[in-house]
């Protein structure tokens, strides 16, 4: 059997509404290509129809696989354990919600041809998305890109073309905490980005809680940058300093200018602004241990119930 061009890796958690729809477009574009192709569905552990769906979908269709994770791991774990078992010259990951348009894969695979490993779809707008998250996600990616110490491309999520050589070096990062848009920055081989409108949802609600989202960009934050560290490191001295300069004052003031220092609230503030900084370093530091912690257990990232990417 001859190798597939391209695989297409979709991660799905509860997107019953959007399997038939997304794979007939996919299969539409990719049949325009005119190349061998691969379709892998990665249920990252749905409670609604979903599983069903694409098991029926790759008993019907040709090209078209699935991989049933055990439970929810996570997006970025999602797509990590298709990027496992993709054996094909090059891969396209995009999201089960339909907001990225499958038929911008014939843009993406025209810049592949010219000879780059990595292009990203570039978003210009985000339909859908209220004020305040599109307002935080520019700011985050802005933040992190001053933070790490190599470029990462601004406005791009994981929808994106990848050659093979860069899965395969993605595959050797051993990381338990996945950050693959920082991943893949990191590696450093050629890339480029095509322009395109985000779509708002077609159906279903997003998988990506707040709370999922401030671990992502967690994730980003502390695995390619130790600067926070530092920042911690500076606060800690700085207020020392402070704090020595409030000690000298109030013996000066004591013994030379004959006033004692009192005040109940200005005690307060000082203690609880201190107690403050002090459980923000803790924190911190502590996100850093237990990045260490879970890379150290070397657990699987992911566990299979069942898959069919074997079949004949």
């Amino acid at each position: 059997m001859k190798t597939p061009e391209m695989t297409i890796i979709v991660p799905i958690f509860n997107e019953q509404d959007n399997i038939i729809e997304l794979q007939n477009r996919l299969v539409n574009v990719i049949s325009e290509l005119e190349i061998d192709y691969k379709i892998l569905w990665v249920n990252d552990g749905s409670t609604d129809d979903s599983k069903h769906i694409i098991e029926k979908l790759s008993l019907e269709q040709d090209h078209t696989y699935y991989l049933n994770l055990t439970r929810n791991f996570g997006h970025q774990i999602a797509v990590s354990a298709g990027l496992n078992y993709m054996e094909s010259d090059c891969c396209v990951i995009i999201d089960g919600d339909l907001q990225d348009p499958p038929e911008l894969i014939k843009d993406l695979y025209t810049e592949y041809q010219k000879g780059v490993d990595v292009v990203y779809a570039k978003r210009q707008k985000r339909k859908g998305e209220h004020f305040l998250k599109k307002i935080t996600a520019k700011l985050y990616y802005r933040v992190l890109k001053k933070l790490v110490p190599f470029d990462i491309p601004l406005d791009t999520a994981d929808f994106r073309l990848m050659s093979k050589r860069v899965v395969e070096a993605l595959n050797n990062m051993p990381e338990q905490n996945k950050y693959l848009r920082g991943q893949v920055a990191w590696l450093g081989f050629p890339e480029t980005h095509v322009l395109y409108n985000r779509d708002s949802r077609q159906g279903g609600k997003s998988g990506y809680t707040i709370g999922k989202m401030f671990r992502l960009a967690f994730d980003g934050i502390t695995g390619f940058s130790d600067k926070p560290l530092s920042f911690v490191s500076r606060i800690g001295f700085v207020i020392s300093i402070l704090s020595f300069l409030m000690i000298l004052f109030a013996v000066f003031s004591h013994f030379v200018l004959k006033q004692t220092i009192t005040g109940w609230t200005s005690l307060i503030i000082t203690v609880s602004f201190i107690g403050g900084i002090q459980l923000l370093s803790v924190g911190v530091i502590g996100e850093y241990i237990s990045r260490i912690n879970k890379n150290v257990t070397q657990r699987p990232l992911y566990m299979i119930e069942s898959e069919n990417i074997n079949k004949s």
